[in-house]
């Protein structure tokens, strides 16, 4: 494989690159998100459908009917609805953090990414410019030995003529 068939390959690979994060999307990191919440409600079926009770709940709480009902429900449900309200904004809270985990750690793995195609984008960079810098040095070089031959071959035909 020739230098310029190298640097061509070399260079479609790093625009594939850059092109591949360029169409990583907000909307496909709120799917791999949506992906992972997908999993830990697999994983938990008791407690996701504890926190929606919950949540459930604690809407319900803040609303004027349901305020009234928690009234009319006596001190004994109004304490319970208080505990359940402040278990479900614990529980809210867990599940945010935990997103906020997962959106932290995804920006942070999205940022050593693109450090490293930078990175790689600049090596092969580097790379190229040393290999056509070498390739035109050689090139000067092998130029200047072929003038000194000819230059010699032509003193040496000229003096075979004249002596």
């Amino acid at each position: 494989m020739s230098t310029q068939e190298q640097r061509d390959a070399l260079r479609a690979k790093i625009e594939a690159g850059e092109k591949r994060n360029e169409e990583r999307t907000l909307g496909q990191q709120a799917a791999d998100l949506g992906e992972s919440a997908t999993q830990f409600v697999k994983d938990h079926p008791v407690a996701s459908v504890a926190g929606v009770a919950v949540i459930g709940i604690m809407i319900g709480a803040m609303t004027r009917p349901g305020r009234r009902a928690g009234a009319a429900a006596g001190a004994k449900a109004s304490a319970l609805a208080t505990y359940a309200t402040e278990m479900g904004l614990a529980y809210a809270s867990g599940l945010l953090d935990q997103a906020g985990d997962v959106a932290r750690a995804s920006g942070d793995k999205l940022e050593d990414l693109g450090d490293d195609v930078a990175f790689t984008a600049r090596k092969a960079r580097r790379n190229a410019a040393a290999a056509a810098g070498n390739t035109q040095d050689n090139v000067l070089s092998l130029s200047r030995k072929a003038a000194r031959r000819a230059g010699r071959s032509y003193r040496d035909a000229k003096a075979r003529v004249a002596g």
